[in-house]
């Protein structure tokens, strides 16, 4: 193919649809398919050719990801999606790198974020756990919550605080953490889904290689930036993968953690089934729905782009917001739909109990990744240009900061 910078889609569309006909076989080849997608490139196409990429621009990117989506091969567009081998990329050493680069985007790590902690949610810059240097190592001691995945993680993006004598924003250090140690006690919380996919993580003399630092050293408010963009662009994206998700094709809404299995719902189809389709008001919601999720895409093509020319835009904070309300409104008018129906619930009433889920799971993306709070004060202060909100600690050294939590 001509030199990244030179190529054109056409060149583009037509070395990816050659390379899929040669490749592509959908006979479940899971691990192996997408091995061979990650070496070749196509995975994350504008990440550099030396790190799992091809050079590309955002938009040939997309180009590449529509034609894997058009071949129906999974894997594609983790240059957006895969939170944790972008911020890697963004910010881990070269050797770090290529340690774990590819793991990552071959699915072969698992992650969590070990980021809130029960004094510090919204105000992440609040946070007290601490993280002491120990030769080549660091000690780490202090508590997080609401980390998914905890129980089943290998690694954590854990941020601590590292120098107490200067301002909260400053002296805080992102690390790529090892979770599987005698340092690290996780328990679960249970959600008013029945879930139990959050966490309470407790760090006692948790220890991490200096060498697992992302960014600089004490500059971690900065990385957490990254990190964030890219998560809330990730969860923003979910409108545009998920285009078809309760509008069109059906998406299974609860996951192997649930506490019991419901069948796929597609309210186009569930509209049909029970009537409501001729309901004005049925019609109206449906093409709201799916108004909502386009723009979200095109957002979140912007969104990539800034991202992968190296910006942290406030942009995926619109992505962030827009995929809350996409989601609230989806299940909504699948209770819409059906009716008194929606009350009911258990095996006998498959569809009825996936309505409740989604009712209740909506709320996830409400809270994760920033809560939709957040979001709207930053779009107001980033975007709109509107001023800021008071912050009195802000340029205060953190140990005189004063905090409702004992024992700092």
């Amino acid at each position: 193919m001509a030199a990244a910078s030179l190529a054109t889609e056409d060149e583009v569309r037509t070395e990816v649809r050659s390379w899929l006909e040669s490749n592509w076989i959908d006979e479940g080849r899971g691990a192996r398919w997408l091995a061979e997608l990650v070496d070749a490139g196509w995975a994350a196409p504008s990440w550099p050719s030396r790190w799992c990429g091809r050079d590309l621009t955002p938009a040939l990117s997309r180009v590449v990801e529509q034609e894997l989506a058009r071949a129906g091969a999974a894997g594609g567009g983790q240059d957006m999606v895969n939170l944790w081998a972008a911020t890697v990329l963004s910010g881990g050493s070269d050797e770090l790198k290529g340690e774990v680069l590819r793991p990552l985007l071959l699915g072969e790590i698992n992650m969590c974020l070990l980021y809130s902690e029960p004094g510090a949610g919204s105000d992440l810059a609040g946070l007290q756990t601490r993280a002491v240097r120990d030769g080549d190592e660091w000690i780490v001691n202090g508590q997080k919550v609401w980390t998914s995945s905890g129980r089943s993680a290998d690694y954590g993006f854990l941020i601590a605080r590292t120098d107490w004598d200067v301002p909260k924003h400053r002296g805080i250090t992102f690390f790529f953490a090892p979770m599987d140690q005698d340092g690290v006690e996780v328990r679960p919380l249970r959600q008013a889904t029945g879930d139990s996919r959050f966490n309470e993580v407790f760090l006692t003399d948790a220890r991490v290689p200096h060498a697992n630092i992302l960014g600089d050293q004490n500059q971690g408010w900065m990385m957490l930036q990254t990190a964030l963009a890219y998560e809330r662009s990730a969860m923003g994206q979910a409108g545009r993968r998920g285009r078809d998700q309760r509008a069109g094709a059906g998406v299974r809404t609860v996951d192997s953690d649930a506490s019991a299995p419901v069948p796929d719902v597609s309210l186009i189809e569930l509209a049909q089934r029970t009537g409501a389709s001729s309901d004005p008001t049925v019609r109206q919601g449906l093409t709201r729905l799916h108004a909502l999720t386009k723009v979200n895409e095109w957002n979140g093509m912007r969104a990539k782009a800034a991202l992968e020319a190296g910006t942290s835009t406030p942009i995926v904070s619109l992505g962030k917001l827009a995929m809350s309300g996409i989601l609230h409104s989806a299940a909504s008018l699948q209770a819409e739909i059906l009716g008194a129906e929606a009350m009911l619930g258990g095996s006998d009433h498959p569809v009825a109990a996936d309505t409740t889920y989604a009712l209740l799971n909506a709320f996830f993306t409400s809270i994760g990744g920033g809560t939709d709070q957040i979001q709207r004060n930053i779009i107001g202060e980033r975007i709109l240009g509107l001023p800021k909100e008071p912050e009195v600690d802000k340029d205060v050294p953190f140990r005189d900061v004063r905090t409702s939590i004992p024992g700092r």
